[in-house]
């Protein structure tokens, strides 16, 4: 049997996942982002990978659209940056999907990384990741978890992050 037969269901599948992110395009160019082929099938891969390395699947590909249209209109992100802060968040999203014990639906964790990233985190992965979300993670796997959208309550902050959080 030819190899490359069962291969083509994977490789259309990946090319339909690249042709989604290209999509995105026309929404981001409004705030001066865009994504090349090569970059949007980077992101793919990345994504591919991650969920592997972490046990996990997905049916579909809108993992990477939610996170480009939510964080798009950053005001820490440039041009410049773009593609690798996707790929940061790509696999920080999976990870914390993980760690969160599943918790939270894609939508609340997309939200709660983009609040904390504009918000307390003012453009940094690095507190994203091993500060808020880390602890968000925490309160989650200890019991202490209610979900509230970042935008309608900032009492959430002093549940999600303790009281002494600012």
């Amino acid at each position: 049997m030819d190899k490359n037969f069962l291969l083509s269901p994977i490789l259309d599948l990946s090319q339909s996942a690249v042709d989604e992110v290209i999509k995105c395009n026309e929404t981001t160019s409004r705030y001066g982002l865009v994504l090349s082929p090569h970059e949007a099938k980077e992101l793919v891969e990345t994504r591919n990978d991650t969920l592997k390395s972490h046990g996990r699947v997905e049916l579909g590909g809108g993992i990477i659209n939610k996170l480009i249209e939510a964080f798009c209109d950053s005001p820490y992100i440039s041009q410049k940056d773009y593609s690798s802060i996707l790929h940061e968040l790509i696999e920080t999203f999976y990870y914390y999907k993980n760690e969160t014990l599943d918790e939270l639906s894609d939508d609340e964790l997309i939200d709660l990384m983009k609040d904390n990233f504009n918000n307390k985190c003012h453009g940094s992965l690095e507190l994203l990741q091993n500060r808020d979300l880390d602890k968000i993670a925490r309160n989650i796997r200890y019991g202490e978890y209610e979900y509230d959208s970042p935008d309608e309550d900032d009492e959430a902050d002093e549940y999600f992050f303790g009281e002494d959080y600012e």
